[in-house]
C-alpha cells in the first residue's frame, strides 16, 4: 500500500496515463490537430481579451465577464493539452504524482470557474432585458468585481478541499489512469476509505453544478417570458440579439455532456471524448461564437484591423 503524501518513503511517485486511444500510425495527424486547436484556442481567447481591454465600447459588465471567461478557457485548455501533446511526441505516458494532482486542482478550478461565470453572465443578460432601466444601477462596477472575485474564491476553495482530501488517501499497486483530471477514477484506485471524499464530491459537486445551471435556466425562463410578450418582431429580435451569443455558449457547454451521454463512443470511452470536448473544442469555439454573433465584438474587431492596417502602412 502506498500513499500520495510527499513525505512517505513508500509513496507512489508517478501515475501511468493511457491517454487518448490513438493508433500509432495516426499519432502525427492527431498531434498536428490538437496543436492547431490549442493554438487557435489561445490566440482566439487572447484576441477577445485584447479587444475588451482596448475598445471603450465594450467596457460593459457583459464583456468584463466575457474577458474572465476567455482567460479561464485558456487556462482550462492549458491544463491538459500541452501534456497530451508531449505524450504524443515522446510516447512517455507517466506523470509524477505531484504533477497529476496539480493538474487535477487546476482542472477543478477552471472548470468550476467557467460554470460560475456562465451563470453570472446569464444573470447579467436577465437584468439587461428584464430591467433595462435599472441595468446600470444594478450591474455596477463593484458588484461585477465582487461576483467575479466570489467565483474565483469558490472555485479555488472547492479545488483545494478536494485536493486536501485526496492527498490523505493511500493507493495500491495499480497506478494506471485512462486520462487526465478524473477525480472519480483516482478515488476508485485508492485502497483507503473514500466515503468522505465521495460525500464531498457528491454534495459540493452537486451544489456547484446544479445551482449555476438552475440560475441559468431561471434567467432564460424570465427572459423568454419577456421576449414572448414583445409586441413587435423588431423588439423581439432586439431582445434576442442581446443574449444569443451567451445562449450558444451555454448550449455548447452543457450540451456536450448530454451528447456524450446519449451517443456511444467508437473508442469505448465517453469520458475521454467529454474531456476533449470540454478542454479543447468548447474553449476553441467560444471566441468564434462571440466574434461572429456579437455586433459589438465584430465592430471592435473591424476597428482593430483598420488600426493595424494603418500602423503597418506607416
Amino acid at each position: 500500500m502506498s500513499s500520495v503524501r510527499p513525505g512517505n518513503q513508500s509513496s507512489m511517485s508517478k501515475f501511468l496515463l493511457l491517454g487518448l486511444p490513438i493508433p500509432p500510425g495516426q499519432q502525427g495527424l492527431f498531434f498536428a490537430l490538437f496543436l492547431g486547436m490549442y493554438l487557435t484556442t489561445g490566440l482566439g481567447n487572447l484576441l477577445i481579451i485584447l479587444i475588451i481591454r482596448l475598445d471603450s465600447r465594450v467596457h460593459t459588465p457583459m464583456y468584463f465577464f466575457l474577458s474572465h471567461l476567455a482567460f479561464s478557457d485558456i487556462c482550462l485548455s492549458s491544463v491538459t493539452v500541452p501534456k497530451t501533446l508531449m505524450n504524443m511526441h515522446t510516447q512517455q505516458q507517466s506523470i509524477p504524482c505531484v504533477g497529476f494532482i496539480s493538474q487535477l486542482y487546476c482542472f477543478i478550478v477552471f472548470g468550476g470557474l467557467d460554470n460560475l461565470l456562465l451563470a453570472i453572465m446569464a444573470y447579467d443578460r436577465y437584468v439587461a432585458i428584464c430591467h433595462p432601466l435599472h441595468y446600470i444601477t444594478i450591474m455596477r462596477e463593484g458588484l461585477c468585481a465582487l461576483l467575479v472575485a466570489g467565483s474565483w474564491i469558490i472555485s479555488c476553495g472547492s479545488a483545494l478541499l478536494h485536493t486536501i482530501l485526496l492527498v490523505q488517501l493511500s493507493f495500491c499497486a495499480n497506478n494506471v489512469i485512462n486520462h487526465f483530471c478524473d477525480l472519480t477514477v483516482l478515488l476508485i484506485l485508492s485502497c483507503s476509505d473514500i466515503s468522505l471524499n465521495e460525500l464531498v464530491l457528491f454534495a459540493e459537486g452537486g451544489v456547484l453544478s446544479v445551482l449555476p445551471l438552475a440560475s441559468i435556466l431561471g434567467s432564460y425562463i424570465c427572459i423568454g417570458t419577456i421576449i414572448l410578450k414583445a409586441p413587435s418582431t423588431k423588439r423581439f429580435l432586439k431582445a434576442f440579439s442581446t443574449f444569443r451569443s451567451h445562449l450558444l455558449v451555454v448550449s455548447l457547454f452543457y450540451g456536450t455532456l448530454v451528447g456524450v451521454d446519449l451517443v456511444s463512443s467508437s473508442w469505448g470511452s465517453k469520458d475521454i471524448i467529454a474531456l476533449v470536448m470540454y478542454t479543447v473544442v468548447t474553449p476553441m469555439l467560444n471566441p468564434f461564437i462571440y466574434s461572429l454573433r456579437d455586433r459589438d465584438i465584430k465592430q471592435a474587431l473591424e476597428c482593430l484591423s483598420i488600426g493595424l492596417k494603418k500602423l503597418i502602412c506607416q
